[in-house]
């Protein structure tokens, strides 16, 4: 049989949509804790569904992020793993690298050479092993979290705002610069062309997306536009890559 007909199997699919499903059962039952919660705090119903509503236009731009890295395991390792593992914890490069790193443990390179059974298993086992370690960690440190909260702001919720905000910036400040840095480490490194036009194109998609949400969120500000607060992120993660695709 071949690899591609094992990987879109119904047994793969049957197996790959249980974990959805619970997924999709967590997330109903989270908005419907959260919702409960808000009443208890007076929240309007008004006020609520603004919230579900900007959380949902939100969502739009990274879903669409998604979307396209599940394109790409779907030729790869199949529909089922790339749509299970892009429902569950993890990201679209963690996955494509965890699943490169899984083929090239039995000799074959993921996306050029021919897939076979054993480099399939390998790239799923590697995929889903190297996520363990949050599932575990968040599982036994979530109910310590409100005592290292406490500790951190001794009481004081601005602190612990502050700290929050700046781990935020933090962590997309990294992330920012190590593609801003690339295309010139490439350069020392005198890489590939492919690799340093994809280099280029990434540095050009974070400007850009900067850039655009700068000027959206100014003029959102500035004009009092409610609709373009709510839409900015989408529209910035579709104009940065339309763009970057374009030149």
């Amino acid at each position: 049989m071949d690899v591609m007909q094992i990987a879109n199997g119904i047994p793969m699919w049957i197996a790959c949509g249980i974990p959805v499903v619970l997924v999709v059962i967590q997330a109903v039952l989270f908005a419907r804790g959260a919702y409960g919660a808000g009443k208890k705090m007076g929240l309007g119903e008004d006020k609520m569904k603004k919230a579900m509503k900007s959380s949902a236009i939100t969502s739009i731009g990274p879903s669409i992020v998604v979307l396209s890295g599940m394109l790409s395991l779907l030729v790869t390792v199949g529909g089922p793993v790339g749509w299970m593992r892009l429902s569950m914890i993890g990201s679209v490069m963690f996955e494509s690298i965890a699943a490169g790193l899984g083929t090239s443990a039995v000799g074959v390179t993921l996306g050029t050479d021919p897939m076979t059974e054993e480099a399939l298993a390998m790239a799923v086992w590697t995929m889903v092993l190297c996520s363990v370690g949050w599932v575990i960690f968040s599982t036994f440190s979530a109910n310590k979290m409100d005592k290292i909260e406490h500790k951190l702001s001794k009481g004081n919720s601005g602190t612990l705002s502050t700290i929050a905000n700046c781990a935020i910036i933090g962590v997309f400040a990294a992330m920012v610069a190590s593609h801003i840095s690339k295309p010139f480490y490439s350069m020392v490194l005198k890489a590939e062309e492919a690799a340093m036009s994809s280099a280029w194109h990434n540095m050009l998609a974070c400007i850009l997306g900067a850039v655009i949400m700068f000027v959206l969120n100014t003029v959102a500000n500035k004009k009092n536009i409610g609709w373009l607060k709510e839409w900015a992120l989408t529209i910035t993660i579709l104009g940065a890559m339309i763009i970057t695709a374009l030149v």
